[in-house]
């Protein structure tokens, strides 16, 4: 008997893409941190439906939520992170993903019993393939003369500084320093992710312009512009907080 048709609407449909970012001089791979894809859930009907999330590549990636019920005329977004490796651009990646769904009794109590006695006609299935990008090469240039202003402003604030003020520094202030710095590279880290989020939306609603119709090419340019005006106001702040940092330290 064969099974029957999936439910829950899948967005995307058949493919999870995962987008490497630019690495470093000393971090070449663009596959060396978490790379994370979204994929929405809908529940299209009258009826609570159940899911589960399932990859051929368990130790590759991490799905949160893997499993759960969707309540009728609901969503959900399950996040599928792609755990750091060695990328190979000529090797073509063979991961599958598998989305499994039955509709949910009306009197389920436990939700693992009901998959235990779900007969397989009750079963429905949707599967979806992996491709891994390479960053773009904007988002390098960008990413690279982000690095560059940063850079460059600390080094002339510093070479500001007289030299009698750089040798008073005791062990306390010289501690301040060093965990201030490292709260500034968890805070560029964050930055980078809002950067990336902001990325894969930009491209996922060019696919659906594409796919759709062109007449909403200005809503696409007015959210790239509002990311970039964010990633600008980011990096103002960040200069913003270095520059009160080192005055500090010259007074």
């Amino acid at each position: 008997m064969a099974r029957p048709e999936q439910v829950l609407v899948l967005e995307p449909q058949h493919e999870l893409r995962f987008r490497g970012e630019a690495g470093a001089k000393a971090d070449p791979g663009p596959f060396t941190d978490v790379v994370t894809a979204t994929l929405k859930l809908t529940n299209p009907t009258d009826r609570s439906v159940c899911f589960k999330v399932k990859t051929t590549a368990p130790r590759r990636y991490c799905v949160r939520p893997n499993s759960g019920v969707i309540d009728s005329g609901s969503s959900i977004n399950v996040s599928v992170m792609l755990q750091p490796f060695d990328y190979d651009p000529n090797e073509k990646s063979k991961h599958k993903f598998m989305v499994q769904s039955l509709l949910a009794p009306y009197d389920m109590a436990d939700m693992e019993g009901v998959w235990k006695e779900a007969k397989p006609e009750e079963l429905m299935d949707s599967k979806l393939r992996c491709t891994f990008e390479m960053p773009l090469e904007n988002d390098k240039t960008h990413e690279s003369e982000s690095t560059k202003t940063v850079s460059s402003f600390v080094k002339t604030e510093h070479s500001a500084l007289p030299k009698s003020t750089s040798s008073s520094l005791d062990d306390g202030e010289v501690k301040k320093i060093m965990e201030e710095c490292k709260r500034l590279q968890m805070e560029v880290q964050r930055l980078r992710e809002e950067n990336k989020q902001i990325r894969e939306d930009d491209g996922l609603r060019r696919r659906k312009v594409i796919s759709g119709s062109a007449a909403h090419s200005t809503t696409i340019t007015a959210t790239r512009d509002e990311g970039l005006s964010t990633r600008v106001l980011a990096l103002c702040v960040l200069l913003f907080v270095i520059g009160v940092l080192i005055g500090k330290l010259a007074m």
